[in-house]
């Protein structure tokens, strides 16, 4: 008898790469991000019409690919625990797309392809920050996150760090954001991303920010400037050479109750549960994106330590138990 052939069909990298994104539900912008390369060439890839030299970006999608198996084997529950059966519970959604999310990407995209300035501004814990470090992950792209003990000196030091500029190199500030001028200018396409920017304003001065208008003047660079809901007023009131030459704005809205349901499914959840979710991310006192993360973050923990796999509103009290800061 002629002996049977088994054929075994090898998932192509792209194939791999495909059916990781659908699982997590990632798009190629958001994989383009995390591997740090631009977002056409990942999909150029993906289509199968990347005609460049692919060695190097195969190798950062075999990376990426290997690092999601791995976290998946280390999530693949044990059949066992004692007397009792331990049930698997999906991993949380590692890169959520929300509204908010385009949008911010959106005008940091914006503002480096077009060198523009633009302003987002959104309460704590609505996602900005995570939103803007994602987007600090490409090329060219420098991120200061402020603080309210920066001084002028401390923030022209920053950016200096950020785009390379060699430690000790001295001079006055002046001279000094000249050097960062003339790096913008002959090193085009840059994005300078100033979070917490609202923390460089104050009733006395406002020459922090001058600088930052004065660089974004006389360099071809793109800035994004972010901060709470007070910035946009400030800046307003305050800063009228700056507002003018605003180019691109948004305020972050929050997760709608469509986004929340979305971010939760795959978990079996109780409609009393799933009530409280969403008040935990949509209260006007201290709802957020953050809040509903923390609790889904305890909520897992529970449920991995008592076995169980339902989330129930008393599961979502003794998550809430764990945390210093309830809804």
């Amino acid at each position: 008898m002629e002996a049977l052939n088994t054929y075994v069909t090898e998932m192509t990298l792209r194939e791999k790469v495909a059916g990781i994104l659908s699982e997590m539900k990632m798009t190629k912008a958001e994989l383009a991000l995390r591997i740090q390369y631009s977002r056409s060439a990942v999909s150029q890839y993906l289509g199968g019409k990347y005609n460049s030299d692919p060695r190097e970006l195969e190798a950062a999608l075999a990376k990426f690919v290997q690092e999601y198996e791995a976290e998946k084997q280390a999530d693949e529950p044990v059949a066992e625990t004692g007397n009792r059966m331990v049930s698997a519970l999906r991993p949380k959604i590692q890169y959520f797309e929300s509204r908010d999310y385009i949008q911010t990407i959106g005008v940091c995209r914006s503002c480096q392809e077009d060198m523009g300035l633009g302003i987002i501004v959104a309460k704590s814990g609505y996602g900005k920050t995570h939103a803007l470090k994602k987007y600090a992950k490409m090329p060219r792209v420098a991120y200061i996150e402020c603080d309210d003990t920066m001084a002028c000196r401390d923030l022209v030091e920053a950016i200096e760090r950020q785009i390379g500029i060699p430690k000790g190199t001295g001079g006055t500030i002046w001279s000094r954001v000249n050097q960062i001028r003339d790096f913008f200018n002959t090193n085009e396409g840059y994005l300078l991303i100033i979070d917490e920017a609202d923390k460089l304003m104050s009733r006395y001065t406002n020459k922090k920010m001058e600088i930052i208008r004065g660089i974004f003047d006389q360099s071809d660079v793109g800035i994004v400037v972010a901060g709470e809901p007070m910035l946009e007023a400030e800046i307003k009131r305050d800063l009228k050479r700056f507002a003018n030459r605003v180019d691109f704005y948004y305020k972050l809205k929050g997760l709608s109750e469509e986004e929340i349901r979305d971010y939760l499914e795959g978990y079996d959840i109780e409609e009393a549960a799933m009530a409280e979710f969403i008040m935990r991310a949509q209260n006007t006192q201290t709802g957020c994106f953050r809040l509903l993360d923390r609790t889904l973050n305890n909520v897992l923990r529970v449920l991995k330590d008592s076995g169980q796999t339902k989330i129930t509103l008393k599961v979502v009290s003794q998550a809430s138990s764990m945390m210093m800061r309830q809804a």
